[in-house]
């Protein structure tokens, strides 16, 4: 009898991970390992759960992939958006636009396994997947959108600067840092400096004519 209840308990403890630390785990997997690389079987391995736990929170694998992308773009626009929100209302464009590419790569390589693990995957999932995170996906990019074409409107921006590709630009070089960050050799602070000089004030040295 004992022994059963310590059975009991230790199942009553393992189930406790509850979907949360599911996502956790899941996103910390494919941030790590990919998409393909990660079953059901081994993130319940990883969470300590037999597999069929994971159907008490989640019909298939694709429907926690679809919840991971979700929250890793979730987390990385609100970065964004509180980073501007807390500028005083004077700020100047170029510090305004500096704050927003810090937020993103902080958020990005410093604070959460779902927004890298977001970057990582989505291209390896299936479509359906990236059809369904589409609505998150593009209220981000609407949120850069509208602030850059704020930059331009005060001007700050050039005039004739293309606010939907430079949007594209700005994202895929600030996601590509993924690739090859490494925290031992530098910060996502002291990265988004470097970046924000190069896109503010380009590459070239020019000479007064």
């Amino acid at each position: 009898m004992a022994q059963n209840t310590a059975i009991k308990v230790n199942e009553t403890s393992r189930s406790a991970v509850g979907r949360d630390g599911v996502l956790d785990i899941a996103a910390r997997l494919f941030r790590e390992q990919g998409y393909g690389s990660v079953s059901l079987r081994k993130i319940a391995e990883a969470a300590g759960i037999k597999a069929g736990s994971i159907y008490y929170h989640f019909g298939s694998k694709d429907e926690i992939v679809a919840a991971v992308l979700d929250a890793g773009i979730r987390v990385v626009h609100a970065s964004m958006r509180d980073a501007i929100t807390d500028l005083r209302a004077d700020t100047d464009g170029e510090t305004v636009l500096r704050a927003a590419i810090r937020a993103h790569l902080r958020a990005l390589l410093d604070v959460s396994d779902y927004t890298s693990a977001n970057v990582r995957i989505f291209g390896q999932v299936p479509q359906s997947v990236r059809d369904a995170n589409l609505p998150t996906r593009r209220a981000y990019e609407a949120e850069w959108d509208s602030l850059l074409s704020q930059l331009k409107k005060d001007g700050t921006l050039k005039q004739d600067v293309d606010i939907r590709r430079l949007r594209l630009m700005l994202i895929g070089t600030l996601n590509a840092t993924l690739d090859w960050f490494d925290p031992d050799r530098g910060s996502a602070d002291a990265l988004s400096r470097t970046y924000a000089d190069v896109f503010l004030n380009g590459i070239l040295q020019r000479q007064d004519t």
